[in-house]
This record gives C-alpha cells, sequence and structure tokens, in this order.
C-alpha cells in the first residue's frame, strides 16, 4: 500500500495457491484496496486457475505463457481495466 502500486503479481510455485492468493485478495480488502488487480503465475491447474479467477484474480499466468511480450501487454491491460482505460 506504501508504494501505490498499479498491480499485484504473486509467483506460486509450492502448490500454495489456493491458500495464499485468496490470502492476499482478503488483505486487500482489509486495507481498503479490493480494486487493485493481482495476477498470479506458477504451476496452477487449470480447474485451480479457474478457482482463482472467480475469487477475483485478473489474470492466471502459467509456464504455457512464455511469451515475455504477451504477458506484459496483458498486465498493461489489466492495469488499464482497473483504472477504467479500457
Amino acid at each position: 500500500m506504501e508504494e501505490d502500486v498499479d498491480l499485484v503479481g504473486l509467483s506460486v510455485l509450492s502448490g500454495s495457491h489456493l491458500a495464499a492468493v485468496p490470502a492476499v485478495l482478503d488483505g486487500l480488502r482489509a486495507a481498503g484496496r479490493a480494486d487493485l488487480p493481482v495476477v498470479v503465475g506458477g504451476i496452477i491447474p487449470t480447474s485451480d486457475a479457474e478457482t482463482l479467477r472467480a475469487a477475483g484474480v485478473a489474470r492466471v499466468f502459467t509456464p504455457k505463457d512464455f511469451a515475455l511480450t504477451g504477458i506484459i501487454d496483458e498486465l498493461v491491460t489489466v492495469v488499464r481495466q482497473a483504472n477504467g482505460l479500457d
């Protein structure tokens, strides 16, 4: 919150994404920043990715998403959408 970020990115390779990510989302809501988009990357099964998106995650990136330019484009899109610019 102190850094006034436009996006929170989480990399979860431990398999704890279904516990860690909701905790971060809850923390953002408690801090009054539910509007801050969260993206997640890691080894995340498709069904878990759907669960995370349903919980409020803006994007989920997996090892299939390795095109850096495409990922950056998606991050810019998320920030633009969160700020009502898209």
